[in-house]
């Protein structure tokens, strides 16, 4: 299993509809993200810097193969229409990613 965190900005905005979106996710959604070998999925919301911070286990063994067969999948396509826009990318965010992968730096048990 591996532990992994990702931040993005969210327009502020746009942090009601969000939050509407997510108390409303589509069961497809929850069921390809269990299919893609992610377990213990949070994201968590930071104002008033208007971060998201994304944190979930996954229990892979090719993370790569699993994001790339989540974002083939045309539900998924559709959620990502919705929920898109109410983001904001990080200045900082490599070139074709939506929301920025973090280091783990520390863990505790």
């Amino acid at each position: 299993m591996k532990r992994m965190g990702m931040v993005i900005g969210i327009h502020p905005e746009k942090i009601a509809e969000y939050k509407r979106l997510h108390a409303e996710t589509w069961p497809e959604i929850l069921a390809k993200i269990s299919d893609c070998n992610i377990r213990n999925y949070s994201i968590f919301l930071r104002e008033p810097e208007n971060l998201l911070f994304g944190y979930w286990e996954y229990h892979g063994a090719d993370f790569a193969a699993d994001a790339a067969k989540m974002a083939a999948d045309p539900v998924t396509q559709r959620w990502w229409q919705l929920t898109d826009p109410c983001q904001n990318r990080l200045a900082s965010a490599k070139e074709g990613e939506q929301w920025s992968m973090m280091e783990e730096v520390f863990h505790h048990d």
